[in-house]
C-alpha cells in the first residue's frame, strides 16, 4: 500500500499542475485557447477568444442575418469618407502655393479652429470631410487674392467610444470613427443575436435621449440607411426579436422574417418572401387565442390573412400541369419540341409530325422514356450487387483456388465500376411487324424516328467493328466474318441484334434488316458457375439497356 502512494506521488509531480487542470476540461472547450508556451505571453495578457457559443435552433436563419459573415471590420481611424464631419482634435494638412508656399499639418483646437499663418484662425468644426478644401480656400483669398493655390486633406480623425447593447454576440464598448455606420458598428459586435435580437428596431441613444432610429429592413429592401455623425459615449441599443414568422417552400427568400408591427397581413409578407411564380397554394400554421390554427387556401386569397407571431408560411406549388413537353428525334421535318394534351397518345402526336417517306424509317419508330430508364438502371444496379456479393463470398478450397479468386474479384470489381457508368436508354419498343402501338405519351417522351439505312453495324467482340451494306441473302455469320471474325474473347453462340425499332434478339437466326446492329458478346470464364450466370445477365442487360457491350 505505501508503494502504491509513492508512485501515486511520483506520478502527480511528473505530470505538473498546470498539465492537471488542462486534462480536466474538456477538449472541445480548450480548442481556441491561445498557446502560453508558444508564444511565452503573460496569461493575464493573452488574446481573447474571439467567438462566443450560438444555440443551436432548427429554425431558418433571420432575414438580414448574412449582413454580418466575414469576421470583423477592419474599418480604422485612417479611414474617412467625404462625409466625415471635422471634430476637435482632428489633423489635418494643408498645402498652399503660388504667392506663398505653405505646408503644414495642423490640429483642430477646442473652438473649433485651425490656424493658418499669415491667415489666422479657420472655424472648421462640423464641416464635411468632402467640403474642407473649399471652406479653407475661401477664407485664404480674403488675404491671398490671387495667385494663390489650396489643398486641405484630414489625415486622422478622433476616434470615439461607443457602446453596443441589447441582444448582440458581444456587448461593448468598441472604438471607432464619427462616420463610421451603423452596421460597422454592429458588426464589430459580433452581429445581431439571430434568437433574440431584432432587425426593425435599433436606437441611437445620446445622454440617455433616443436621438436616431433604424430598421434594417429598409436597408436590406431598398437600399437605405441615413447617415449619422455618432459621438463619444453615444450607444447603440437593439431591442427584443418583434413578431416572426417562418417562410418555407416556393420563395426567393426562406427566411424568418420580423413584423414592425404586431399583426401584419399576407401582403407585407409577400414583399419580403418573394414568392416564385410557380406558387398556386398557401398553408399557414401557427396557434392564435382559441388555439391552434391550420389553413391551406389559394395564393390569390393569401393576402388578406392576419398572421400572427411564430406562424409558419409554405408556399407551395400544387397545382397539376395539364400539359406535356415531347421531343422528337431523327429523320423528321419541322420542329423537335412540342407541348401536348396530358394524356395524349402517340397517334395524336404523329398526326402532327411531318416526315419525308423515303427518307424516314416511321415503320420502327420508339421512345425513350426518363421512367423507364430509371429502372433499366435500378434493375442493373441489383445485378450488379448481386456479382459483387458472389465473388467476394464465395470459398477456396485450396491456396492455389484462392489465388485465383483474387484475380478474378480484381477484374470483377473494374468491370462493375465500369458497368456503373452505363446510362440506360429506356427504350419502350412501340412497333411489331410495322405497326405501332397508340402508346399514351409521358412528359419528356423522346420519339425517336429512324433514318433509313442500308447499313448493318457490326461490334462487340469482332476483330473489325465496321459498318457493312445490307445484302439480304447474309446469314449473321457472314457479317461476323466480313468483320474479321470472333476476337478472342469473342463468344459465338452469343450474339445480340438490335433492330432498329429498338428490339434486340438473342437468336442466332434472327432475321436482319437494314440499319440493325450485331453485338457479339464477350466469353465470360470462371470457376463459378453462379458467378458466369450473373456476369452473362449483366451483359445482356447492358447490350438491351444501352446498345454497348463492356
Amino acid at each position: 500500500m505505501e508503494y502504491k502512494l509513492r508512485l501515486i506521488l511520483l506520478l502527480f509531480l511528473c505530470v505538473g499542475s498546470q498539465s492537471i487542470v488542462q486534462a480536466a476540461i474538456p477538449p472541445a472547450l480548450i480548442t481556441n485557447v491561445p498557446n502560453q508556451s508558444a508564444n511565452n505571453s503573460n496569461p493575464t495578457t493573452s488574446s481573447v477568444i474571439n467567438t462566443l457559443p450560438i444555440a443551436e435552433s432548427n429554425l431558418p436563419p433571420p432575414f438580414g442575418s448574412n449582413l454580418f459573415i466575414g469576421g470583423y471590420d477592419s474599418t480604422s481611424a485612417a479611414n474617412i469618407n467625404v462625409d466625415y464631419r471635422i471634430a476637435r482634435g482632428d489633423k489635418l494638412a494643408i498645402w498652399l502655393w503660388g504667392a506663398v508656399n505653405i505646408n503644414d499639418v495642423v490640429v483642430v483646437d477646442a473652438q473649433g479652429n485651425i490656424f493658418i499663418p499669415e491667415v489666422g484662425p479657420v472655424y472648421v468644426l462640423g464641416s464635411r470631410a468632402g467640403n474642407i478644401t473649399k471652406l479653407v480656400e475661401n477664407r485664404v483669398i480674403q488675404v491671398y487674392t490671387q495667385d494663390v493655390k489650396t489643398y486641405v486633406n484630414v489625415l486622422t480623425a478622433t476616434p470615439v467610444s461607443v457602446f453596443v447593447t441589447g441582444p448582440v454576440l458581444r456587448p461593448g464598448q468598441y472604438a471607432g470613427v464619427a462616420s463610421d455606420s451603423l452596421l460597422a458598428y454592429l458588426k464589430r459586435a459580433g452581429g445581431i443575436d439571430s434568437e433574440r435580437g431584432s432587425y426593425r428596431y435599433i436606437a441611437i441613444k445620446r445622454h440617455n435621449k433616443v436621438i436616431a432610429n433604424y430598421d434594417l429592413y429598409d436597408f436590406l429592401l431598398n437600399g437605405n440607411l441615413k447617415e449619422f455623425q455618432f459621438k463619444d459615449s453615444d450607444t447603440i441599443v437593439v431591442a427584443q426579436q418583434g413578431t416572426t414568422v417562418i417562410v418555407e417552400g416556393g420563395a426567393r427568400n426562406p427566411f424568418r422574417f420580423e413584423f414592425s408591427k404586431k399583426n401584419a397581413d399576407g401582403n407585407e409578407l409577400i414583399k419580403y418572401a418573394r414568392p416564385l411564380a410557380k406558387v398556386s397554394h398557401v398553408g399557414v400554421l401557427g396557434n392564435r387565442k382559441t388555439g391552434p390554427f391550420s389553413v391551406y387556401l389559394p395564393y390569390s386569397k393569401f393576402s388578406s390573412v392576419i398572421l400572427s407571431d411564430g406562424d409558419k408560411i409554405m408556399f407551395k406549388d400544387d397545382l397539376h400541369a395539364q400539359t406535356m413537353n415531347v421531343s422528337l428525334q431523327g429523320e423528321y421535318l419541322g420542329p423537335s419540341f412540342y407541348t401536348v394534351k396530358k394524356g395524349a397518345r402517340l397517334y395524336d402526336f404523329l398526326n402532327y409530325v411531318a416526315i419525308n417517306p423515303q427518307e424516314s424509317n416511321y415503320q420502327s419508330i420508339y421512345i425513350q422514356r426518363k421512367s423507364v430508364a430509371d429502372k433499366q438502371k435500378v434493375m442493373l444496379e441489383q445485378s450488379l450487387d448481386r456479382l459483387e456479393r458472389s465473388i467476394y463470398t464465395t470459398p477456396a478450397s485450396s491456396d492455389g483456388e484462392a489465388v485465383i479468386r483474387a484475380k478474378e474479384a480484381a477484374l470483377v470489381s473494374e468491370f462493375v465500376q465500369r458497368a456503373r457508368q452505363i446510362k440506360p436508354e429506356g427504350k419502350v419498343i412501340i412497333s411489331d411487324g410495322g405497326q405501332l402501338a397508340n402508346v399514351r405519351l409521358e412528359q419528356g417522351d423522346i420519339i425517336i424516328i429512324p433514318k433509313r439505312s442500308d447499313l448493318i453495324n457490326v461490334g462487340g467482340e469482332v476483330l473489325m467493328p465496321q459498318a457493312i451494306v445490307y445484302n439480304s441473302a447474309a446469314t449473321l455469320n457472314d457479317y461476323v466474318a466480313w468483320a474479321g471474325g470472333f476476337s478472342e474473347r469473342g463468344d459465338e453462340k452469343r450474339i445480340a441484334v438490335v433492330h432498329v425499332n429498338g428490339m434486340v434478339s438473342l437468336n442466332s437466326s434472327a432475321k436482319l434488316q437494314p440499319g440493325d446492329q450485331i453485338l457479339v458478346m464477350p466469353h465470360i470464364d470462371s470457376k463459378n458457375m453462379q458467378l458466369v450466370k450473373d456476369m452473362t445477365q449483366i451483359v445482356y442487360q447492358i447490350a438491351i439497356a444501352a446498345n454497348v457491350v463492356l
